[in-house]
């Protein structure tokens, strides 16, 4: 199943619910914010060493691409292809600079 037939299914799925499915029947932010929990959810269950089962982390995890794939199909933004071009990108991408890891080999040194 490609990106967009699961898109098709959540956004079928969310105008079933009456969860939205134009931007006019949404606030952007909430739902960017319901994303941002479906993330915290998935933390928390990892630090509880939960990696399966109802709210596991895989669920956990499903549920940040459920909601990311419907803002994502509200918007008729194609994920599949900004995914595409976000991977060409990082192939080229100069990582050295990104305090992420920088942060991470500072303390590989200590």
């Amino acid at each position: 199943m490609t990106l967009k037939e699961l898109q098709d299914l959540i956004l079928a799925q969310a105008k079933e619910k009456d969860w939205g499915i134009k931007p006019e029947e949404i606030i952007f932010a909430e739902k960017l914010a319901l994303l941002h929990q479906e993330v915290s959810e998935t933390l928390e269950a990892y630090r509880k060493g939960k990696m399966t089962g109802e709210h596991g982390v895989g669920e956990e995890l499903g549920d940040v691409i459920m909601r990311t794939l419907q803002l994502a199909g509200i918007y008729n933004i194609d994920l599949e292809a900004e995914i595409l071009k976000k991977i060409e990108s990082n192939k080229s991408r100069d990582w050295s600079k990104d305090q992420l890891y920088i942060d991470r080999d500072n303390r590989a040194k200590n």
